[in-house]
């Protein structure tokens, strides 16, 4: 049995929580959650990494069991996630580390891979975008209408993104099996996003996630120079993301790796967990075998 450890630290005057499992000399993964979850998204995924890489994966502000200051006394943005991710990894004396990223984890991995471009030894892309061709314009023109002019009529459609059902769409929406699809997983993220002050964290949020196409350039830009090895492996039916942005990352980076699961939604993990398993497995032992070890010595 893999043992994870479930742990709290304070990052920048923050309670931090994050699971941790595998040997602490192995190389490291660092799993980055998204929207509206938490690092119970990897629950399965950790396990099935730890015997022969060192993973983290913490909960973002604001989701999950880390502290969710209120909206007036922490300015929520993806800068300022990263920021406290950046701080976590560096108290856990994480210098190399492979990132996966999905949805919200994505727009924060970006910003930990140009701000440390050496540290990132690879990236997992599950579902988590870095091009325009990603995504979906049903989807996103109320989060664009919303980040030009915030006002009640815009803020009502995004509104709807707090509500259970929608959020059991983001985990059911084109999921060729929906009943290998655990419902606690949507009911658990409901309960926790419905805490008391939480709605005006999301949407700050959804607001500032207009930042984060500006960044693609110097993102694309840093494709280019590194050549990082990158594994897109994506719900082919995702709604929000859609495939032609894991195809995009073949522009920039000439030995991408890209896997579209049909019958996989937003949320692959839930229902295709031995195909992401595997392909991450196979993908990180070629990319990380002349790595350093991902915790430097004490």
């Amino acid at each position: 049995m893999v043992e994870v450890r479930h742990r709290y630290t304070s990052v920048l005057g923050h309670r931090v929580f994050y699971r941790e499992a595998g040997p602490a000399d192995a190389p490291a993964v660092v799993l980055l959650h998204g929207y509206p979850t938490s690092s119970r998204m990897f629950r399965h995924l950790i396990p099935a990494l730890a015997d022969r890489f060192h993973v983290v994966a913490p909960d973002h502000l604001g989701f999950g069991r880390s502290a969710a200051p209120p909206a007036d006394e922490f300015a929520y943005s993806f800068d300022a996630l990263a920021e406290v991710t950046e701080e976590l990894l560096a108290q856990l004396r994480l210098e190399r580390y492979a990132l996966y990223v999905q949805d919200y984890g994505a727009p924060i991995g970006w910003r930990l891979a140009l701000r440390h471009p050496h540290a990132v030894t690879a990236i997992v892309s599950q579902n988590g975008n870095a091009y325009d061709e990603g995504f979906v314009p049903d989807f996103w023109a109320p989060v664009w209408a919303y980040a030009q002019s915030p006002d009640p009529s815009t803020e009502a459609a995004l509104r709807e993104a707090l509500s259970e059902e929608a959020i059991r769409r983001q985990y059911l929406h084109g999921v060729a099996e929906p009943e290998l699809v655990d419902p606690d997983t949507w009911a658990a993220d409901h309960r926790e996003i419905s805490r008391p002050g939480l709605d005006r964290v999301q949407l700050d949020l959804f607001r500032d996630y207009a930042t984060n196409p500006p960044l693609y350039p110097r993102l694309h830009e840093y494709f280019r120079t590194t050549q990082v090895p990158l594994l897109a492996v994506w719900g082919a039916e995702d709604e929000i993301f859609g495939p032609d942005g894991a195809r995009a990352f073949t522009k920039d980076l000439e030995d991408a790796q890209v896997r579209l699961v049909p019958g996989g939604g937003h949320f692959l993990l839930e229902s295709h967990l031995d195909t992401v398993a595997d392909a991450m497995r196979a993908f990180l032992d070629e990319a990380l075998r002349r790595d350093a070890p991902g915790r430097a010595p004490a």
